[in-house]
């Protein structure tokens, strides 16, 4: 299946981005740090302690920039969101440590670690100060809590500077996940044909669209991909690895991935390498599956969550998805699949909370 196959999708045709709003001219300004062009610069953006509060130290976002020696896009990508997903993070350092500014066409605007107190305290899904999760937290306040105010810095200094949104991210502590790439699709969302073709140069073995209809789609639970969307920038969502696992063939997929990127967006030199779908994950797969949109499957009550269903199996409607047993060994719930999909990601068990989504299933293209 490719693009066409989408009913919103006219024939791709793609540009390099030399003009828009986040087009590098020589000089770049990032967060009060002027780059140069040809140059690379580590910067610290930093927290402040939230003021109001005796347990939210200050802290500070650690972002690498490299300003090519020719003008063109801006490419924004975000790793560690989530503290415990490290996948992200350590194909980040990887990825940058082979990038050479005089080479670059445009300028990458790395955050290495977006959420550096959940990483220092390993943390799954919030922060470990205020409880809140950064991925539900933007675009985030100047002088809100510590999630409110990197969510902010993030906002307005690396996704508003950037022509194009690249958000990486993994399974977390205590969740399976089928490799996948998400892509931000519909009339609130901007070039959906260059994010699909960027998101298929990953080659991993799923890729979901997420139609952007409404602003209250955008808005409810404003997540760091919706807040790209918000700003105007092609964006695509990246996961790949399961409970906070750090398995090299995982991390060099998603290297191979953002160097991939950086040449169809016209930032690199084409590859000489074989652009046959390499095996990205553990179990092989290679031939992209399409999916459209997803619903999450939450349960009723607290206690003890055992699944039958795990990574990438499709479920039919009427399946049982797995059972959850009170502290006592008492099966209080039986839960049932809604509707049919492909069983993306959820949680490997066993803790887990009243109204707490075990699963997410992706919705096959009709």
């Amino acid at each position: 299946m490719n693009v066409k196959t989408f009913p919103w999708i006219s024939i791709f045709s793609i540009c390099i981005l030399l003009a828009g709003h986040g087009a590098s001219a020589k000089d770049i300004d990032v967060a009060g740090t002027l780059v140069a062009e040809g140059s690379r610069e580590d910067i610290r953006i930093p927290v402040e302690a939230n003021q109001g509060s005796s347990v939210e130290p200050g802290t500070f976002i650690p972002v690498t920039v490299i300003n090519g020696g020719k003008s063109g896009p801006v490419l924004a990508t975000i790793a560690g969101v989530h503290g415990y997903e490290y996948n992200s993070i350590l194909a980040t350092e990887k990825w940058l440590a082979n990038i050479d500014p005089s080479r670059l066409t445009g300028t990458i605007i790395a955050v290495r670690v977006a959420h550096i107190p959940a990483f220092e305290e390993k943390s799954i899904y919030v922060n470990p100060h205020d409880r809140k999760n950064l991925n539900r937290s933007f675009p985030g306040k100047e002088n809100g809590t510590q999630t409110e105010q990197i969510a902010w810095n993030l906002s307005n200094h690396v996704i508003a500077k950037a022509d194009f949104v690249i958000d990486l991210h993994s399974g977390d502590g205590a969740e399976w996940l089928a490799g996948f790439v998400g892509v931000y699709g519909g009339p609130l969302s901007s070039d959906y044909e260059q994010a699909m073709m960027v998101a298929e140069g990953f080659r991993f073995p799923n890729i979901v669209t997420y139609k952007m209809n409404t602003q209250k789609q955008v808005d409810t639970r404003r997540s760091l991909n919706r807040q790209a969307v918000a700003h105007g920038a092609p964006t695509i969502l990246v996961e790949i690895g399961e409970n906070g696992s750090k398995k090299e063939e995982h991390v060099n997929a998603m290297v191979k991935g953002l160097e991939e990127a950086t040449r169809i967006l016209g930032m690199s030199s084409p590859s000489a390498v074989n652009n046959s779908k390499a095996e990205l994950t553990s179990k092989g797969a290679s031939a992209s599956r399409y999916f459209e949109g997803t619903f999450s499957v939450p349960v009723s009550f607290s206690g003890l969550w055992f699944p039958d269903i795990t990574t990438g199996q499709f479920v039919k409607k009427g399946d049982t998805l797995g059972v959850v047993k009170d502290y006592f060994g008492n099966t209080v719930e039986t839960v049932i699949a809604s509707e049919s999909g492909f069983a993306l990601y959820g949680l490997s068990g066993p803790s887990v909370k009243q109204g707490q989504s075990i699963m997410t299933i992706a919705k096959e293209v009709k």
